[in-house]
Protein backbone atom coordinates (compact mmCIF):
# COMPACT_ATOMS: atom_id res chain seq x y z
CA UNK A 1 0.00 0.00 0.00
CA UNK A 2 2.57 2.17 0.71
CA UNK A 3 4.63 1.83 -2.86
CA UNK A 4 1.08 2.73 -4.64
CA UNK A 5 0.61 5.36 -2.31
CA UNK A 6 3.88 7.10 -3.10
CA UNK A 7 3.55 6.18 -6.50
CA UNK A 8 0.37 7.78 -7.15
CA UNK A 9 1.82 10.57 -5.25
CA UNK A 10 5.15 11.23 -7.41
CA UNK A 11 2.77 11.11 -10.55
CA UNK A 12 0.66 13.89 -8.87
CA UNK A 13 3.23 15.52 -7.96
CA UNK A 14 5.13 15.84 -11.10
CA UNK A 15 1.39 16.78 -12.90
CA UNK A 16 1.08 19.57 -10.23
CA UNK A 17 4.81 20.34 -11.37
CA UNK A 18 4.25 20.63 -15.25
CA UNK A 19 1.19 22.51 -14.54
CA UNK A 20 3.30 24.70 -12.22
CA UNK A 21 6.76 25.27 -15.15
CA UNK A 22 3.11 25.72 -18.08
CA UNK A 23 1.75 28.64 -15.56
CA UNK A 24 4.96 30.47 -15.13
CA UNK A 25 5.40 30.25 -19.13
CA UNK A 26 2.64 31.86 -20.08
CA UNK A 27 2.17 34.58 -17.91
CA UNK A 28 5.59 35.31 -15.62
CA UNK A 29 3.27 36.11 -13.04
CA UNK A 30 5.10 35.36 -9.60
CA UNK A 31 2.42 35.20 -7.64
CA UNK A 32 0.75 32.38 -9.89
CA UNK A 33 3.49 29.99 -9.67
CA UNK A 34 3.84 30.45 -6.04
CA UNK A 35 0.11 29.47 -5.92
CA UNK A 36 0.78 26.41 -7.81
CA UNK A 37 4.06 25.39 -6.09
CA UNK A 38 2.02 25.66 -2.43
CA UNK A 39 -1.18 23.77 -4.28
CA UNK A 40 2.11 20.87 -5.22
CA UNK A 41 2.71 21.15 -1.43
CA UNK A 42 -0.95 20.41 -0.37
CA UNK A 43 -1.16 17.44 -2.83
CA UNK A 44 2.20 15.96 -1.53
CA UNK A 45 1.13 15.76 2.24
CA UNK A 46 -2.39 14.60 1.05
CA UNK A 47 -1.16 11.84 -0.99
CA UNK A 48 1.63 10.72 1.48
CA UNK A 49 -1.08 10.21 4.24
CA UNK A 50 -2.51 6.40 3.45
CA UNK A 51 -5.40 7.21 6.24
CA UNK A 52 -6.85 8.70 3.67
CA UNK A 53 -7.03 5.85 0.92
CA UNK A 54 -8.41 3.17 3.87
CA UNK A 55 -11.64 1.67 2.95
CA UNK A 56 -13.74 -1.33 4.86
CA UNK A 57 -12.55 -4.08 1.95
CA UNK A 58 -8.66 -3.85 2.80
CA UNK A 59 -8.71 -2.87 6.60
CA UNK A 60 -5.92 -4.97 7.63
CA UNK A 61 -6.79 -7.29 11.00
CA UNK A 62 -5.50 -5.67 14.18
CA UNK A 63 -5.17 -8.33 16.38
CA UNK A 64 -6.91 -11.64 17.35
CA UNK A 65 -10.97 -11.94 18.31
CA UNK A 66 -9.09 -11.90 21.85
CA UNK A 67 -6.82 -8.58 21.34
CA UNK A 68 -9.70 -6.88 19.36
CA UNK A 69 -12.00 -6.93 22.83
CA UNK A 70 -9.06 -6.03 24.65
CA UNK A 71 -8.12 -2.72 23.11
CA UNK A 72 -12.47 -1.79 23.21
CA UNK A 73 -13.43 -0.38 26.59
CA UNK A 74 -17.05 -1.81 25.63
CA UNK A 75 -16.04 -5.36 25.79
CA UNK A 76 -14.42 -5.12 29.54
CA UNK A 77 -16.83 -7.60 31.24
CA UNK A 78 -16.74 -9.91 28.04
CA UNK A 79 -13.27 -9.75 28.54
CA UNK A 80 -13.15 -10.14 32.40
CA UNK A 81 -15.52 -12.98 31.96
CA UNK A 82 -13.55 -14.83 28.96
CA UNK A 83 -10.34 -14.50 31.38
CA UNK A 84 -12.29 -16.14 34.33
CA UNK A 85 -13.80 -19.08 32.07
CA UNK A 86 -9.99 -19.73 30.89
CA UNK A 87 -10.44 -19.28 27.26
CA UNK A 88 -8.33 -16.71 26.21
CA UNK A 89 -5.92 -18.87 24.89
CA UNK A 90 -8.37 -20.97 23.09
CA UNK A 91 -9.80 -17.82 21.26
CA UNK A 92 -6.09 -16.35 21.04
CA UNK A 93 -5.41 -19.76 18.92
CA UNK A 94 -5.95 -19.85 14.87
CA UNK A 95 -9.21 -20.28 14.67
CA UNK A 96 -10.90 -19.09 13.02
CA UNK A 97 -13.60 -17.78 14.71
CA UNK A 98 -16.70 -15.68 14.67
CA UNK A 99 -17.55 -13.70 17.87
CA UNK A 100 -20.95 -12.32 18.49
CA UNK A 101 -19.79 -10.15 21.41
CA UNK A 102 -21.93 -8.29 23.92
CA UNK A 103 -21.29 -4.84 25.07
CA UNK A 104 -21.00 -4.05 28.86
CA UNK A 105 -24.18 -2.71 28.52
CA UNK A 106 -25.41 -6.17 27.04
CA UNK A 107 -23.57 -7.71 30.34
CA UNK A 108 -25.23 -4.78 32.92
CA UNK A 109 -28.57 -5.82 31.77
CA UNK A 110 -28.01 -9.74 32.64
CA UNK A 111 -26.68 -9.32 35.58
CA UNK A 112 -29.66 -7.19 36.47
CA UNK A 113 -31.68 -9.66 35.64
CA UNK A 114 -29.79 -12.60 37.30
CA UNK A 115 -29.75 -10.47 40.12
CA UNK A 116 -26.03 -10.29 40.41
CA UNK A 117 -23.52 -7.39 40.58
CA UNK A 118 -21.29 -8.96 37.96
CA UNK A 119 -18.68 -11.37 36.67
CA UNK A 120 -17.36 -11.41 40.31
CA UNK A 121 -20.42 -13.71 40.75
CA UNK A 122 -20.31 -15.67 38.55
CA UNK A 123 -18.13 -19.14 37.96
CA UNK A 124 -16.17 -20.51 35.72
CA UNK A 125 -18.25 -23.51 34.95
CA UNK A 126 -21.29 -20.81 34.76
CA UNK A 127 -18.80 -18.86 32.35
CA UNK A 128 -18.23 -21.29 30.21
CA UNK A 129 -21.30 -22.46 28.60
CA UNK A 130 -22.40 -18.84 27.89
CA UNK A 131 -19.39 -17.63 26.40
CA UNK A 132 -18.71 -20.54 24.12
CA UNK A 133 -22.37 -20.21 22.60
CA UNK A 134 -21.61 -16.85 21.45
CA UNK A 135 -18.52 -18.21 19.07
CA UNK A 136 -18.99 -20.38 16.31
CA UNK A 137 -16.23 -22.16 14.25
CA UNK A 138 -15.59 -20.51 10.61
CA UNK A 139 -14.95 -16.55 9.87
CA UNK A 140 -18.83 -15.89 8.76
CA UNK A 141 -18.95 -12.03 7.56
CA UNK A 142 -22.00 -10.22 7.31
CA UNK A 143 -22.60 -10.90 3.28
CA UNK A 144 -22.39 -14.51 4.43
CA UNK A 145 -25.07 -14.79 6.51
CA UNK A 146 -28.63 -16.16 5.60
CA UNK A 147 -31.63 -16.84 7.59
CA UNK A 148 -30.55 -20.08 9.23
CA UNK A 149 -29.22 -21.43 12.78
CA UNK A 150 -25.86 -22.26 13.13
CA UNK A 151 -23.96 -24.62 15.98
CA UNK A 152 -21.43 -22.38 18.34
CA UNK A 153 -18.69 -23.93 20.25
CA UNK A 154 -21.16 -24.84 23.10
CA UNK A 155 -22.70 -27.45 20.69
CA UNK A 156 -25.92 -25.37 20.75
CA UNK A 157 -27.16 -23.64 17.94
CA UNK A 158 -28.19 -19.69 17.78
CA UNK A 159 -30.61 -18.44 15.10
CA UNK A 160 -29.65 -15.91 12.65
CA UNK A 161 -32.67 -13.91 11.24
CA UNK A 162 -31.36 -11.07 8.35
CA UNK A 163 -35.24 -10.91 7.11
CA UNK A 164 -34.94 -6.75 8.98
CA UNK A 165 -31.60 -6.11 10.18
CA UNK A 166 -29.90 -8.73 11.43
CA UNK A 167 -30.54 -10.41 14.79
CA UNK A 168 -28.87 -13.74 16.05
CA UNK A 169 -31.39 -15.26 18.91
CA UNK A 170 -33.19 -12.06 19.90
CA UNK A 171 -29.95 -10.05 20.07
CA UNK A 172 -29.40 -6.87 17.36
CA UNK A 173 -26.15 -7.03 15.54
CA UNK A 174 -25.00 -3.01 16.23
CA UNK A 175 -21.43 -3.29 14.47
CA UNK A 176 -20.19 -5.87 12.03
CA UNK A 177 -17.19 -7.63 10.38
CA UNK A 178 -14.60 -5.96 12.64
CA UNK A 179 -11.86 -8.02 10.96
CA UNK A 180 -9.27 -10.11 13.21
CA UNK A 181 -6.08 -12.10 12.55
CA UNK A 182 -8.21 -15.15 13.63
CA UNK A 183 -11.84 -14.62 12.79
CA UNK A 184 -14.35 -11.92 13.22
CA UNK A 185 -16.15 -9.81 15.74
CA UNK A 186 -19.99 -9.11 15.51
CA UNK A 187 -20.89 -6.49 18.15
CA UNK A 188 -24.47 -7.52 19.52
CA UNK A 189 -26.58 -5.82 22.09
CA UNK A 190 -27.79 -8.71 24.18
CA UNK A 191 -26.18 -11.68 25.81
CA UNK A 192 -26.57 -14.89 24.20
CA UNK A 193 -28.31 -17.75 26.79
CA UNK A 194 -28.12 -21.35 25.57
CA UNK A 195 -31.40 -22.92 26.17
Amino acid sequence: MKTTVKTMAAGIILTASVIAVNASEVSNNSTLVAKATEYELKIESWMVDESNFSTKSSEKPSGSVVEIAVSNADFSILVEAVTKAGLVEALSASGPFTVFAPTNDAFNALFKQLGVSGIKDLSAEQLTPILTYHVVSGKVMSTDLSNTSVATLNGKKISVDISNGVKINDSKVVKADIQGTNGVVHVIDRVLIPN
